[in-house]
């Protein structure tokens, strides 16, 4: 409000009948909304890409921007939303925000010859989508990687709410939080034991912060293969993604339980798919070595996912040229192993 009623006031005095202002201002107009779209299709495109992160794949607790002249003893409302959507509906949001003014502005100084509109959109539409969490995130907090851990729209997490909070669904309709849904009611129930798949996912909720103690005192010969009922992700690919301290250490702990990297969850992602997707490249290595799951000769590189991918495309799309880079020395490896072998029996 404070700039934009100075722009109003000072925009009423522009002279409408003068050629060379109103050029002016079409020009001014016309520069910064181009660049407004040219930044609003670049975030789209990098929120899609945040959106199919796996780990972006969670549930979170958005409280509803401020209203003027609202209660602040006001019981304040969280809508749950999965954190993956919430990014794609903000961007598409800030799309069609941006058209619809766009049209409307245009139309108005068409039909009606307003220029005070061409004016106080030249001025404010650089505040708006300063405004907007993913244009702050890109320009000031390093753009949209890791957008779990920046907390960009002020969410809670699952943990955070207190059970004083009152959450509702994307409709307003109030959602009663089950027992353990909150830390208070966790404290309450500390003796309660989680299922192991929550356990599983509850250790890829954290990503690299991760504590994966509790997981493998949990993992035996019967339950290393699990696969979670919704995405069927097993331990051993979770481990391949997560990034976490000690994670080689673990995965040569889960071959000897009998991991098998070669199943597929169900977008036909295999471990070797798990990290090259999410940049682990010391999992990577661990896949794909003689010494650990010798994946080259399980063919771990060569599956195809639904998208029609292998590990070292999602590698190269993902920018995670370490990760390509062990991919690529090892089928290398293998080839070269392979041709000595191949020779010596000649030989023979």
């Amino acid at each position: 409000m404070f700039v934009m009623l100075p722009v109003m006031l000072a925009a009423r005095k522009l002279d409408g009948e003068d050629p060379n202002i109103v050029f002016l201002l079409r020009c001014c107009y016309g520069a910064v909304q181009a660049c407004a779209l040219l930044l609003v299709l670049f975030i789209n495109i990098k929120a899609n890409a945040a959106a199919a992160d796996k780990a972006n794949n969670v549930k979170i607790y958005v409280a509803p921007p401020p209203q003027p002249f609202a209660d602040p003893n006001a019981k304040t409302s969280y809508q749950e939303k999965l954190l993956s959507a919430h990014i794609l509906s903000v961007a598409r949001g800030m799309i069609s925000s941006t058209i619809m003014g766009i049209c409307m502005t245009v139309g108005l100084h068409y039909y009606k010859g307003m220029i005070v509109g061409l004016a106080i959109q030249s001025i404010m539409t650089p505040f708006n989508l300063a405004e907007n969490a993913l244009v702050s995130a890109l320009i000031f907090k390093g753009g949209l990687s890791n957008i779990r851990e920046k907390r960009i729209f002020g969410e809670k997490t699952r943990d955070e709410l207190s059970a004083t909070d009152e959450v509702t669904d994307a409709q307003g309709n109030v959602i009663v939080l089950k027992k353990g849904d909150t830390k208070e009611s966790k404290k309450i129930e500390a003796g309660a034991k989680k299922s192991f798949e929550d356990l599983l996912l509850d250790t890829w909720d954290l990503g690299a912060d991760a504590d994966i103690a509790p997981l493998m005192a949990e993992l035996n010969k019967k339950n290393i293969n699990y696969a979670t009922k919704e995405n069927g992700w097993t331990p051993i690919m979770i481990m391949s993604g997560l990034g976490a301290q000690g994670v080689v250490t673990a995965m040569k702990e889960m071959k000897k339980l009998g991991a098998n990297p070669s199943q597929v969850d169900k977008e036909g992602w295999n471990a070797l798919h798990w990290s090259a997707f999410h940049g682990s490249a010391d999992a990577a290595k661990c896949l794909v070595a003689e010494d650990g799951f010798d994946g080259i000769v399980l063919g771990l590189h060569e599956v195809v996912d639904k998208e029609g991918k292998t590990p070292i495309v999602h590698a190269k799309d993902e920018g995670n040229d370490d990760v390509a880079k062990v991919i690529e020395e090892a089928v290398a490896s293998s080839s070269g192993q392979s041709g000595a072998d191949e020779g010596l029996r000649k030989r023979k």
